[in-house]
């Protein structure tokens, strides 16, 4: 086990369980580093203050993931900390319309660079650090013996391959082994607060769905009713489908993958088929793929009574969030010129490098340059299956607002 000293006025994130410390915050390491290994971490003075994994290959080089002196740290205890996390979902096993959540959530459940969703049987896996990758093995054991998936499906997270140095590909365990994928396997059907969706194996966005949404999708479904809607970054259109079942008169989904698009009608004729949404309801959508930034400076002014705003991750690091803040602002005061006056937005920002009050900031200089005002009518944020460590404010990576727009 390496022993790793902190430099002196470097230790104050480390001793408030923040889990990330980077090369310039250490002082020394011993012995010299040969392989990835977990790790002791101690103050310039000499007093312990964590376990952790180092790997100099990583962008981050150290992961801190305990700050118990007593704990054994190996297979057992990453072992452990998957039993915990999985627990702490306990309540979501007995939900009597939805089949899909989360179940590990990264740093916020102590497992960086992890996350794992459950999809009615199967369980997909998002690793994105080079720990939770040398890892998978344990962790998809672990999940195997608790409870009994018929697969689990781990991609590299594509934002992170490079920067971890990991080969994006597909990996797939059956009774806690490493096995080949089937060819013949179907999609993975589930549902969600009565929805039914259906995702494809190792394809799609991140593991295929975005669970981080579903209380925002039930609380946009209140505003849908006789609403003609703008469904902006609609992916595979879970947001359409909650505005069709709460009245929506018309649904305009735009998205830039068309095949994501198809996904969408194809998951409205299955609600139809359900008989959750009525017959007939594929006419009240419309799909186009587009750049979604040039299609709403292209739309039709005072057209939609409501829109949706959920890019993709704009701000990856806190490098980028300067010029993430401006595509966040250009693309929330068009859409504030645009809609009709009294018109809701729902605007989305995942990027964990904006803080909620960098994001209402952004929304505010928004409405400046739109010149309306605007009301906030809800605060939104991931559900409790993706919980927000306070040590670690970065878990708090999803944050939303309804608004009204008043000219």
């Amino acid at each position: 086990m390496y022993r790793i000293t902190i430099k002196e006025g470097k230790d104050k994130a480390p001793k408030r369980h923040h889990p990330w410390v980077f090369s310039g915050a250490i002082d020394r390491i011993e012995p010299e580093f040969t392989e990835p290994g977990w790790a002791e971490v101690y103050s310039a003075s000499g007093i312990f203050i964590a376990y952790g994994w180092y790997d100099e290959k990583s962008h981050i080089i150290l992961r801190l993931m305990s700050w118990n002196r007593k704990e054994s740290v190996g297979d057992d205890f990453v072992r452990k900390l998957v039993k915990d996390a999985v627990i702490r979902r306990k309540s979501f096993f007995s939900l009597p319309n939805t089949t899909a959540f989360r179940l590990i959530h990264g740093e916020a459940d102590f497992i960086p660079g992890l996350a794992v969703d459950a999809y009615g049987r199967e369980l997909r896996a998002i690793v994105s650090s080079r720990f939770a990758n040398q890892y998978l093995a344990v962790i998809a054991e672990e999940l195997d013996r608790m409870l009994h998936p018929s697969l689990i499906e781990a991609v590299t997270d594509k934002q992170f391959a490079g920067i971890e140095g990991l080969a994006e590909k597909i990996r797939h365990f059956r009774n806690g082994c490493e096995t080949r994928e089937d060819e013949n396997r179907e999609n993975a059907r589930f549902i969600e607060n009565g929805i039914w969706y259906e995702a494809a194996p190792g394809k799609g966005q991140k593991s295929g769905f975005y669970c981080d949404q579903r209380d925002n999708r039930m609380v946009c479904e209140e505003y849908a009713k006789g609403k003609t809607v703008l469904d902006l970054f609609s992916y595979t259109g879970a947001f359409t489908l909650h505005l069709l079942r709460g009245g929506a008169e018309k649904v305009d989904a735009v998205d830039s993958s068309e095949s994501a698009l198809r996904h969408l009608l194809y998951q409205v004729h299955l609600n139809e088929d359900k008989k959750v949404l009525p017959e007939g309801t594929r006419d009240r959508v419309t799909i186009t793929s587009a750049n979604a930034f040039e299609w709403l400076r292209e739309s039709e002014d005072g057209k939609y009574d409501m829109m949706i705003l959920d890019p993709p991750k704009l701000a990856k690091t806190k490098g980028s969030l300067e010029n993430a803040m401006k595509a966040y602002k250009d693309l929330n005061r068009v859409a504030m010129m645009k809609i009709k006056n009294g018109g809701i937005i729902a605007t989305y920002s995942c990027s964990g490098a904006m803080t909620r009050e960098d994001f209402r900031t952004m929304l505010s200089w928004s409405a400046t340059d739109a010149g309306c005002e605007i009301q906030i009518l809800r605060t939104l944020s991931a559900g409790s299956d993706h919980p927000v460590r306070l040590s670690f404010p970065e878990s708090e990576y999803l944050k939303g607002y309804i608004l009204r727009v008043i000219k």
